[in-house]
Parts: C-alpha cells; sequence; structure tokens
C-alpha cells in the first residue's frame, strides 16, 4: 500500500466511518446533493435534508474549503497542507448535524477547486495526490474501489435493476485540467475522457446523473465552467445525444442555484440543476445573462433534490431547490 494512502487512511481512524453505498440493486428515488461548503460557518441545511430521507446523498464539490477559512469573520493564518486539509475534513465529519445525516444515508462526491485545495486550481498543483487521497478517505471509499487505483477523483456507479437503474457518473475538473487560456487545453484530460465516452456508450442504465463540480450548460457568465472548453462541452452534448442517453447533470461552484435546460427538438432534454451554497451563498446576486434557464435563481442557502418516478415507460424526474427550511425555490419537471 502506498505511504501517501496508508496515511490518508490512518488520517479518519479515530472517527466513525461514513455510511458509502452498499445496496445497488435498489433502484433510486430519492437523492440530494449540495456544494460550498465551510467547517467553520453554521450548517442549517442537514436537518432538511434529512427529513426528506433520500436515498443517496452527492456532494457536488467545495465540500470543504482547504484555501479559505474565516470563523465569526476573522482572518486566520494557515499553510495548505496534508495537515490542514485533514483537520477541515475531520471537521466537517465530525459536524454534529452531518455525522448524524451520514451514519442513516449513503453517500458519493466530487470535488471542486476549495477542496481541491487551491481556488481555481488546474492540473499543475503541487497537492493534488494528497488531496485526492484526502478526499476519497472522508467520503469512505472502499480500498477496492476503481478509484483509489487510478490518478483523480472520477468514478460510477450503476443503483437499481433493468428497466429502473440509475447510473452515477462523478468527474473530475480539476486534477487532470489545464489552463482553458492554454493551447490544446482540456478539462478532462485524455484518460478521464476515454473513460467518460466508455461509460456513455457501454452503458445499460435507463437515466444517467453525471456530477460535476463546475457548470455544464450555462455558459455566459465569466466564472468556471465548461462553457470555458467549449470543445469538450460540445464533444460531451453530441456523445449524450449519439446514444439517445436520457442524461442531466449535478453542479455546484456558483454559491447560487439555478436549473438550466437544452431543449432540442428531436432529442432528450439535457437538464443542469446547480445547487451551491450549503452554508454561504451570493447573497446580493445581481444577475447573469444564462439564455438556457428555467424558473428563478435562488440565492440563498440551500441544496438540490431528484424525485425520480419510475411507474412509467421512461423514468421521469422532479427537480427542486430548497432552502433551508425545505421550502422549494425552483423546481422543473422532466419526462424523458
Amino acid at each position: 500500500m502506498p505511504i501517501r494512502l496508508l496515511f490518508a487512511l490512518l488520517s479518519f481512524i479515530h472517527i466513525a466511518q461514513a455510511k458509502f453505498p452498499d445496496n445497488y440493486g435498489q433502484p433510486l428515488e430519492v437523492i440530494a446533493f449540495g456544494s460550498c461548503n465551510r467547517d467553520e460557518l453554521p450548517q442549517p441545511v442537514w436537518p432538511a435534508v434529512t427529513e426528506l430521507e433520500p436515498d443517496l446523498w452527492i456532494w457536488a464539490g467545495d465540500n470543504i474549503y482547504a484555501d479559505w477559512y474565516q470563523p465569526e469573520g476573522k482572518k486566520v493564518k494557515y499553510k495548505v497542507n496534508r495537515a490542514w486539509i485533514t483537520k477541515r475534513y475531520a471537521a466537517q465529519f465530525n459536524q454534529p448535524d452531518y455525522a448524524a445525516f451520514r451514519e442513516q444515508t449513503p453517500i458519493l462526491g466530487t470535488w471542486d477547486d476549495h477542496d481541491y485545495g487551491k481556488n481555481n486550481g488546474v492540473g499543475d498543483y503541487a497537492l493534488k495526490e494528497v488531496s485526492r487521497d484526502l478526499a476519497l478517505s472522508f467520503m469512505e471509499v472502499p480500498l477496492s474501489d476503481p478509484r483509489w487505483t487510478r490518478p483523480g477523483l472520477y468514478g460510477s456507479y450503476d443503483f437499481g435493476p433493468d428497466g429502473r437503474r440509475t447510473r452515477v457518473i462523478l468527474m473530475d475538473n480539476r486534477y487532470f485540467a489545464t489552463s482553458p487560456k492554454a493551447n490544446g487545453s482540456t478539462l478532462l484530460g485524455a484518460a478521464q475522457k476515454d473513460w467518460l465516452e466508455e461509460q456513455v456508450r457501454e452503458s445499460d442504465a435507463d437515466l444517467h446523473i453525471i456530477v460535476s463540480g463546475s457548470q455544464f450548460i450555462s455558459d455566459k457568465h465569466r466564472w468556471d465552467s465548461w462553457g470555458k472548453y467549449p470543445h469538450e462541452r460540445k464533444w460531451l452534448i453530441d456523445l449524450i445525444r449519439k446514444y439517445e442517453r436520457k442524461a442531466i447533470f449535478i453542479t455546484g461552484d456558483r454559491h447560487i442555484h439555478e436549473i438550466s435546460a437544452i431543449l432540442d427538438k428531436g432529442h432528450h432534454p439535457i437538464v443542469d440543476i446547480t445547487s451551491s451554497g450549503l452554508t454561504h451563498s451570493w447573497e446580493k446576486f445581481p444577475g447573469e445573462e444564462n439564455p438556457y434557464r428555467v424558473g428563478k435563481v435562488h440565492a440563498g442557502l440551500g441544496f438540490g433534490q431528484i424525485r425520480i418516478d419510475w411507474s412509467g415507460e421512461a423514468p421521469a424526474l422532479q427537480l427542486e431547490i430548497r432552502d433551508p427550511e425545505n421550502k422549494v425555490q425552483n423546481q422543473y419537471r422532466i419526462q424523458f
């Protein structure tokens, strides 16, 4: 066993294990998810999520902030290293409401830049192997999982029997990425891109949920998004359409919550539900162009929920943005 892997596992041995999914034969009906979570801030969302009793929780990135720490608004001097990232993950793991939630709820997830360890960080980040191992340890990914055997954080999991099968695809938009301004820029890297193509091409799932730290559909704003890598964004849209996959995206990063949809005749809808702001959000959001937006932007705290109805010939989805009081702030229904 590599020393860095052993260290990552020992870093969490003093705390109870999270509940990693273990019943892959059961179809998913309720999925909750969220992003942008700082362990030093109040976390009012967990009781609301717990109330919904989701079959699965998905971390959509910025699950901790290794590069930002201001308890009570006070700046603290720190150095981002193995010990610091471990401390932040341990604090979140033991946060009382989250600790109670994770004991009863299966958890999967990917990352974005702040839990990666560097704002807007890409593949040249020096601590990426350390942060990768700690991220997998935080989510208690078993050592037998293929994600431990390759670089990066990407992976996939199938849930449910034939006719009600969901494939959850977790993307890594940091470990292999290059600057969007670089010649031949890439978000995914060659190995992950080949893997993703196989995941879509060879899938026998009835629904695909693709998880990305940064927004996939919205491409007009100036922040991180797949829109900064238009060739790979188009490639993935074309891939989904080529194999006629029923697919939605779960994304985070933005400190706002919104739903975006590509609705082209002759194709299944491709929908991106962004939920970003578990502990902090862009409360004074000034607005921005998004021609794909459906409904309104919610700029407060909240999380996302997906309800899957398997009673018909094809799955029907109810997408919702909910606030800490469990009130629905935006919703969208998909009938494939």
